[in-house]
């Protein structure tokens, strides 16, 4: 036995501690070589370093609610509509004018029977202009030389306006006597519109013509509102 065996065989760490150095540095080795790898697969997993992340995050992301309903569109109340200011024209606020007395002509028809006293005197205006006008309230009669207009029988108010196109014809019911005692000859008649709302200075009344040379009045006089149609006009007077 030679002495390298022999100091091998007293010493039998010698070989056990240079192989756990071997070890020891292809551990280490491993190790540097594996670091590289692990860092890519640790920075991979950061969406905002890649050089797609923004088009990846916009094809991912789900819409809002917002997003998806589209653009607002504004309600119906808040939208402006074409035609929805002030009306402008006449006073009774329907945007025609209201006639006047130059708008119309004036005539009167005896409504009784030929050879019966006159009581009954149908009225009637007819729109003389080129545009249409509206007619309100109750034409102001004033026979012969009473003091004021014939009293109006308010019962016979139709509610509305009369529109007027040009041509047509309006008409209202005049009782010139009523029953009372006391009578008086009337040779002339007058009629004017008023001022229906008191918004402007009543016209000037105009001379209507006779429907007869002469005729006798009372205090028991009434005279009916405008109406559309002559039998709407007459009957509330011929039936008093």
């Amino acid at each position: 036995m030679n002495a390298g065996a022999f100091e091998n065989r007293r010493n039998p760490h010698g070989w056990r501690t240079y192989a756990l150095g071997v070890t020891a540095v292809a551990a280490l080795l491993a190790t540097t070589a594996c670091g590289p790898a692990s860092d890519d697969a640790a920075g991979g997993g950061k969406s905002s370093d890649g050089p797609n992340s923004s088009a990846s995050t916009g094809s991912t992301a789900s819409p809002s609610a917002s997003d998806s309903a589209g653009p607002s569109k504004p309600s119906p109340s808040a939208a402006k509509r074409p035609g929805g200011g002030k009306k402008s024209g006449g006073d009774d606020g329907s945007g025609i004018a209201l006639c006047t007395m130059k708008d119309l002509s004036v005539s009167a028809t005896n409504y009784d029977a030929k050879g019966e006293p006159v009581r009954h005197i149908l009225l009637v205006v007819t729109n003389a202009s080129s545009r249409k006008c509206d007619l309100q309230g109750a034409p102001e009669v004033t026979l012969g030389d009473a003091k004021g207009p014939a009293p109006v029988k308010r019962e016979t108010d139709p509610g509305e306006v009369l529109t007027l196109a040009p041509g047509a014809e309006a008409y209202a019911g005049l009782l010139a006597i009523g029953g009372k005692m006391d009578t008086y000859d009337v040779t002339s008649m007058a009629l004017g519109l008023g001022s229906p709302g008191g918004e402007s200075e009543p016209d000037k009344p105009v001379d209507v013509p006779m429907p007869v040379a002469s005729f006798q009045a009372d205090d028991g006089q009434r005279v009916t509102y405008w109406a559309g149609t002559e039998g709407l006009a007459m009957r509330p007077v011929t039936r008093s």
